[in-house]
């Protein structure tokens, strides 16, 4: 059997913003943004460079209740991790777009890491694995 992760649903205020984050920012390609008239939402999807296969949904919240979890989909945890090849070269791009850094780089047994917050305040590690980690 073979199985994957094809798309994380994250909840946000606003497709435009949260696609000029994602695509300017993080540099993540746009895969599709499609109206969807019917239910009126856009499917909307974007993904890290380099080939991977997992992917962002970036779902408007439909709903107040929705509306209290954009930023704080995992309660303050670090939610999402992007995997890197080369953390100097990302860090620094990152820093230059505007990204906040809550916990700067450190060493750790599985890599170099930092994290950083998304325009909503959801956290995500940077990390560059070592030692065949991922």
């Amino acid at each position: 059997m073979k199985q994957s992760i094809a798309h994380i649903a994250l909840v946000v205020r606003d497709y435009n913003e949260a696609i000029d984050f994602y695509v300017s920012k993080l540099r993540f390609e746009l895969v599709e943004d499609t109206y969807q008239p019917e239910q009126d939402k856009r499917w909307v999807v974007v993904r890290p460079p380099g080939g991977g296969t997992t992917s962002l949904l970036l779902a408007r919240a439909s709903s107040p209740h929705q509306e209290t979890f954009i930023g704080n989909q995992a309660g303050g945890r670090v939610f999402l991790f992007l995997q890197t090849d080369d953390f100097q070269r990302d860090y620094a791009a990152m820093v230059e777009a505007g990204i906040t850094f809550v916990r700067e780089p450190k060493q750790a047994p599985y890599g170099t890491v930092a994290v950083f917050e998304d325009l909503y305040g959801n956290l995500w590690d940077l990390v560059q694995f070592s030692g065949g980690r991922e």
